[in-house]
């Protein structure tokens, strides 16, 4: 009989299995328990904390465990493939430049913001944003840079890229779980008002008409029934893709390592760019996007992105079981850092929509598919009109491509900040 704490990763697996099971069974019920329940905990971070709590209790020992390993070894990169392979850079165009510039001007709000966020509170608290070598605050906050601009993959790629102090990490998670939803709170009761929203912007919404009709034909013409030989083809394109770019990006660390001293040099700001794990992540996208030009972008249709949304949360419940509760509260100062740092994505989003008059439309879902991602941008697009989810979707899977050179800038730049 085991003794515990568990140790054998397919009993734990199936322990993760259950607590995604019970999360998206419970979030489907329309009883008022329920309901107002996951209003108040969103459904992502229940899929951290309920791993969390079988670390925090001793159920489990999560260090002699090898499945954050698989999950970020495997089924992150083969998400990002079946993630960006319905990606149409070409509709993303015809979205309107509006469109474009409300979610890059999201994504520079988060980039910018992070760096003047610390420089902010440094003023009065310093000890909050600093630390030193993987417990520097810097390290942590790169990792919601991450799941702001790009989501839960792109999250990953930071924390294992700038090797925060996994102890401290849940810490991160509640400062990126609670701001966003607040935030997203926020965005959704302006859905209320989009009219008067609007006069103010002074924006012409005759586009959000015709988006409606487009996507509305795009979604019907490529559905259909899921056939075997559609789940052979998709489990092809992502696990023949993420044995491709784990060869590409290992051989491309090493000859950036070989050949270049300020990435060798471990104490550079450029050494991080000698991450096997980095490069695997770049050229994971870089596949998914090549799909995207051929017939592969079709099996969106079949439920590649689905899939894709179901590694992702399988990797956030095994990094939900490298968070320590005890350890979530001891640095409130964070959520000053968050809220400061969504503050400045929020009003740098509204200054640009006044000035270039785009719909609310496209400040919220622009806003969502940064901070949000796959799993926010549809909901708010839907709000608006269910025809609009895959628009939310698209610009959502456009982050994902982005989402690791930003938050990669952004940390950067958080570190230069945090030695200021």
């Amino acid at each position: 009989m085991n003794q515990l704490p568990l140790t054998d990763d397919t009993v734990i697996f199936g322990l993760l299995a259950l607590c995604l099971g019970f999360v998206f069974y419970t979030s489907s019920l329309k009883t008022k328990f329920w309901t107002k329940f996951y209003t108040i905990f969103p459904t992502v971070l229940m899929c951290y904390l309920l791993p969390s709590i079988f670390t925090s209790t001793g159920l489990v020992n999560e260090q002699s465990s090898n499945l954050y390993y698989v999950a970020s070894r495997y089924l992150l990169p083969a998400a990002l493939i079946l993630m960006t392979l319905s990606i149409d850079l070409k509709a993303i165009a015809n979205l309107g430049s509006k469109a474009l510039i409300m979610f890059i001007t999201g994504t520079a709000g988060i980039i910018i913001g992070g760096p003047l966020a610390i420089l902010i509170v440094s003023l009065f608290s310093p000890e909050t944003v600093g630390g030193a070598d993987f417990d520097a605050v810097w390290r942590g906050l790169a990792t919601i840079a991450g799941s702001w601009i790009g989501g839960g993959a792109n999250q990953a790629a930071m924390l294992e890229v700038f090797q925060y102090n996994p102890e401290k990490f849940g810490r991160m998670v509640l400062v990126d779980v609670f701001v966003a939803n607040v935030w997203m709170a926020i965005l959704l009761l302006g859905i209320g008002k989009t009219n008067k929203i609007d006069r103010w912007l002074r924006s012409d919404t005759s586009s959000i008409e015709e988006l409606k009709t487009k996507v509305s034909e795009y979604t019907e013409r490529i559905a259909r029934v899921t056939s075997l030989k559609d789940f052979v083809m998709m489990s092809f394109f992502a696990f023949a893709g993420v044995g491709l770019a784990h060869f590409l990006g290992n051989h491309f660390a090493e000859f950036l390592e070989a050949n270049f001293e300020v990435i060798r040099n471990k104490e550079k700001v450029l050494s991080s760019l000698g991450s096997k794990f980095l490069w695997m992540v770049v050229f994971a996208t870089t596949i998914g996007i090549g799909l995207s030009f051929t017939k592969a972008k079709y099996y969106e249709g079949a439920g590649a992105s689905k899939i894709g949304g179901l590694f992702i949360y399988v990797l956030v419940a095994t990094i939900g079981m490298k968070i320590d509760l005890s350890e979530v509260l001891k640095n409130p100062g964070l959520l000053a850092v968050g809220l400061i740092w969504i503050t400045i994505h929020a009003g740098l989003l509204i200054l640009v929509a006044k000035i270039i008059k785009a719909p609310y439309f496209f400040l919220a879902v622009g806003s969502q598919a940064n901070v949000g991602g796959a799993a926010s941008a549809p909901v708010v697009a839907a709000e608006f009109h269910p025809a609009l989810t895959s628009v939310g979707i698209l610009l959502a899977v456009f982050g994902y491509v982005v989402g690791t050179a930003g938050a990669y800038l952004c940390a950067l730049l958080m570190e230069v900040a945090s030695q200021v």
